[in-house]
């Protein structure tokens, strides 16, 4: 049967790659929905046309070595200010953000692996609502809870405020979010959750007091969440810090700092490693292969085998030569790299030789 025909495969996988590298090419786009609804028909499956025809893990991208590299181009690194980065443990199920009109709509996406085939990314279905925002994905370890951060309301009684929602993943699917309540949660905004191996949350709470945002922790006991504590000044550090994300076995904390002394830019990533009387090294710039002299780098997360660190960083890119127009404009509005946020990835082996510069 035609759908079945691996070569017919191999040249959809082809002609997909040939649109996102360049997306501009009508010819290509004309071939491929035509393609597309061919294989769709003769293969009966009529889920393919929300397809990318593209296998293999990350899809299919070469790993990245000590050099990061753009995550996933004209995929989920797009020209649109993408951010967050979450990924099951079996690597078939992606969640991310992505915003638009400076933050007017902001709202979180997915992407799934089925029969060995990526899914175009679509809206996760509870993050629909234009009157809220939905942001800072985050899965457990074991990938059976997401977490997320939102504004809308806890109940019909209340106003909605960013609060820290989770869903658990079911046979059937995601269930509906549920607001993590007291005591993590608080009438005051809380951010950017990240959950250990035993279920301790740590998350960004603005002290509406000073007005200022600090990194606190709450150990889950017997299914319940405990008093929050605030970390030590070793990562709650600089003039601002946010959006920390821990390793799952609370090895190491990466930490989004701003007024750091030895800063390459306005935000950089820092790390702290924890010993086992749980105190915090002093707080490690991480080097100017995730670090640049841009204003938007902070957050960051950890796949969950520990390989590779996928990050945000608004870095630019190069334009193409030549006279400025119209058309090449357009191009460096429509793609990753253009001053806006997107993903990136590189190998942990930095956070191993980060670990050795340890201080206490």
């Amino acid at each position: 049967m035609l759908g079945k025909d691996p070569d017919l495969q191999g040249l959809y996988q082809s002609l997909i790659i040939k649109i996102h590298n360049n997306m501009k090419n009508l010819f290509y786009l004309i071939v491929l929905t035509i393609a597309v609804s061919s294989y769709a028909c003769l293969s009966g499956n009529k889920e393919l046309d929300r397809r990318l025809l593209i296998r293999g893990d990350y899809f299919g991208q070469t790993p990245p070595g000590d050099s990061a590299r753009l995550f996933a181009r004209d995929i989920i690194s797009t020209g649109m200010d993408e951010r967050d980065f979450a990924i099951t443990p079996d690597g078939n199920e992606i969640f991310f953000s992505r915003e638009a009109g400076n933050f007017k709509y902001v709202t979180i996406f997915f992407t799934l692996r089925t029969d060995g085939l990526w899914s175009v990314p679509e809206v996760f279905e509870y993050c629909i609502n234009p009157a809220y925002k939905y942001i800072e994905p985050h899965l457990s370890p074991d990938g059976k809870q997401l977490y997320f951060i939102s504004d809308m309301p806890a109940d019909s009684t209340s106003p909605g405020n960013e609060d820290i929602w989770v869903c658990t993943k079911t046979e059937d699917g995601w269930t509906h979010p549920r607001n993590l309540g007291s005591p993590v949660n608080t009438k005051s905004k809380e951010y950017f959750p990240s959950v250990t191996h035993d279920g301790t949350i740590y998350y960004t709470h603005l002290d509406t007091i000073v007005n200022e945002e600090f990194i606190y922790r709450s150990k889950l006991e017997n299914g319940a969440y405990q008093q929050p504590e605030k970390l030590s000044p070793n990562v709650n550090t600089g003039r601002a810090r946010y959006n920390a994300f821990v390793a799952s076995d609370e090895s190491y904390i990466i930490i989004p700092a701003y007024g750091m002394p030895d800063s390459f830019g306005a935000t950089d990533y820092y790390i702290s490693f924890r010993n086992s009387s749980d105190n915090w090294s002093q707080p490690i710039n991480m080097g100017p292969v995730i670090n640049t002299s841009c204003s938007r780098e902070w957050s960051a997360s950890v796949s969950t085998d520990g390989k590779y660190l996928f990050f945000m960083s608004d870095r630019m890119g190069r334009m193409s030569p030549g006279k400025l127009s119209t058309e090449m404009l357009q191009e460096f509005h429509n793609s990753p790299q253009n001053g806006n946020t997107d993903i990136y990835w590189v190998s942990t082996s930095l956070i191993e030789e980060l670990r050795e510069k340890a201080r206490f």
